[in-house]
């Protein structure tokens, strides 16, 4: 029997099959060289035509890397991810036999089925995408911390930041205080709406929020002085919030229709394209302006003041009859002060409260009139930006385009003012309540509204057949 592969005959010699021997051995036929690889790579006497794989990798290191010491895999890292892999169990889970790496002897291939190729995939894509999802991550999160947690309510409160500190909401409840006259179900039902809507929109914009108790006080009965009473009110307020800058004083009978405003955005951050100084623009009281008596100062004399609204200290609307201090502004300064501690001076009152049928609004009118001193520091505000009148206040159809509620133009605030004088009072406030809520819908309350009122439209029709078909 012949060998197909038969030995050399030679001691230590390579195969005797033609091929077999590289053109790398010794010229005395052995397989592979006697000295080891340290000795035929860096010993003068090895032969420079014996090249093995060793030598040759050798080589390529010098060539590629660095002679005198080598950093590859050598790292802190690298060592210490060696380590945790060398500890890590090996598995076999099937798949092919015949399969195997050198530096992965023993262990077998995932099973190549279809679940197996999902997952990976997945996480090659999430993987690609990642600056992508970690900015819509960070997007969600801030989304969460300022409309889900309280920090958005800080943010606005905030006097630096959302200015929310410097403006103070004062309402006034319990009007009457069933002294005057007795208070029903309605009457409570309008103070329990009107309060919660300014508690709520005080709540959202980080304005502080004074609710005071209209009820008729000893203080004031022994007088008759029961409407006069907001401008003391006004006075405690400036000294209960010494850090607040604006003060709006809100009737009972007003309704917020659009809580998204904000008072900066709404007002305050333009304040000289919102309000105006000359009265001229809209006169009902006829007053003559400016004042033209020599002896008086340039700023008492101009039509607009200094045209700065730094000197700004009042903000009032007015309506059909003249100004209407159902909704308006208040500054803190000393020219407010002034205005206050005269305003509430009893020396007038005593001397015109028989004349002056709308008591502390005619009260003022008549400060405006008379002192030059006033008007400078007095601006006014279009009556639709903070107090809509509904379409039975100041006229019977309601069309005046200065005065009455425009829903599709989004009025602020509107006031149920004189509701009480033949009007219906709870129906008016009932009406806005379900309107306001009605547009300030959010869009998945605009989804389920539709959806319901498509339902009711199907069920009307089917209802309609029969009755079609019966007749």
């Amino acid at each position: 029997m012949s060998l197909s592969r038969s030995p050399s005959p030679r001691r230590g010699g390579g195969w005797a099959t033609p091929g077999l021997t590289t053109p790398y051995d010794s010229i005395n036929g052995r397989a592979s060289p006697r000295q080891g690889y340290g000795e035929s790579h860096f010993s003068p006497e090895a032969s420079g035509s014996n090249v093995t794989w060793a030598s040759a990798k050798a080589r390529s290191e010098e060539v590629n890397g660095y002679p005198s010491f080598s950093t590859q895999n050598n790292g802190f890292f690298s060592r210490h991810a060696r380590q945790l892999s060398r500890r890590l169990p090996s598995f076999h889970l099937g798949g092919r036999k015949d399969y195997g790496e050198k530096e992965k002897l023993g262990r077998g291939r995932w099973p190549s089925t279809s679940g197996s190729k999902i997952a990976p995939y997945i996480g090659r894509t999430i993987w690609r995408m990642r600056l992508r999802i970690m900015l819509m991550f960070a997007f969600v999160m801030a989304f969460v911390l300022f409309y889900v947690t309280p920090v958005h309510r800080i943010y606005r409160r905030s006097a630096v930041l959302g200015g929310g500190s410097k403006f103070v909401l004062i309402l006034a409840a319990n009007q009457g205080g069933g002294v005057m006259e007795w208070k029903g179900p309605r009457e409570w039902a309008i103070e329990r709406d009107s309060v919660k809507n300014k508690k709520k929109y005080a709540k959202k914009w980080g304005y502080d929020l004074e609710i005071v108790d209209m009820s008729t006080k000893k203080r004031y009965a022994h007088e008759w002085r029961e409407s006069w009473e907001k401008v003391d009110t006004i006075r405690n307020c400036l000294r209960k919030y010494p850090k607040a800058e604006w003060f709006w004083w809100l009737d009972l009978n007003t309704f917020i229709m659009e809580p998204s405003y904000s008072l900066q955005r709404h007002i305050f951050d333009d304040l000289a394209s919102n309000t105006y100084r000359d009265i001229n623009v809209y006169n009902p009281l006829n007053i003559s302006h400016p004042f033209t008596d020599e002896h008086l100062d340039p700023e008492s004399r101009s039509a607009v003041g200094d045209g700065k609204t730094e000197s700004i200290n009042l903000i009032v609307p007015q309506d059909c009859g003249g100004f209407n201090l159902g909704s308006f502004f208040v500054r803190r300064s000393a020219w407010t002060d002034r205005l206050l501690d005269i305003w509430w001076d009893p020396v007038g009152y005593e001397q015109k409260h028989m004349e002056w049928e709308h008591k502390e609004q005619d009260a003022f009118e008549h400060l405006y009139i008379n002192q030059p001193w006033i008007r400078p520091h007095t601006a006014f505000i279009e009556q639709r930006k903070i107090n809509s009148f509904p379409p039975g206040a100041c006229a019977d159809n309601g069309e005046d385009p200065r005065i009455h509620y425009r829903e599709s133009e989004r009025d602020f605030v509107v006031n149920m003012a004189g509701c009480e004088w033949g009007r219906d009072c709870w129906g008016e406030m009932y009406n806005f309540r379900e309107l306001s809520n009605k547009l300030n819908r959010t869009p998945w309350e605009k989804f389920k509204d539709g959806l319901s009122e498509r339902v009711k439209a199907l069920r009307a029709k089917k209802k309609k057949k029969p009755e079609e078909e019966s007749k």
